[in-house]
């Protein structure tokens, strides 16, 4: 049977206070989900309100004419959220970050796209 540190690779400890003891787990692949998670809540706002305010970014984005431009806007966003999860993993896959930072960015752009909705539907 193998001893379970002997599994676990190495990984900067600098961010875990003293007094924890263990090796601190990389938790980069959660804060690009997290972050990526709120970039992709922004991209459908801006995408949305894109379209309600021009004539050439609503027509820009129906793609499938029964959805109108719904169908280019949630696919670009899509792209979008895809795109930051995929650079943000790439960068910090293998690090050990402070999500405190990171959850608050990502919920204040949740909060914008929130926001950013209520004003489009206000017109």
């Amino acid at each position: 049977m193998t001893n379970t540190e002997d599994v676990v690779s190495p990984v900067n400890t600098a961010a875990i206070p003293d007094g924890y003891g263990a090796t601190a787990v990389p938790n980069g692949s959660g804060a690009a989900a997290i972050l990526s998670a709120g970039i992709g809540s922004f991209a459908v706002a801006l995408t949305s309100i894109g379209a309600d305010k021009s004539a050439v970014i609503k027509n820009l984005f129906n793609i499938y004419k029964p959805a109108g431009p719904l169908s280019g806007e949630t696919t670009f966003a899509i792209l979008i959220w895809l795109f930051a999860w995929a650079f943000l993993e790439l960068r910090w896959r293998k690090q050990t970050l402070t999500l405190s930072r990171i959850n608050t960015i990502a919920f204040v752009l949740l909060g914008l796209s929130q926001k950013g909705s209520h004003l489009e539907l206000r017109g």
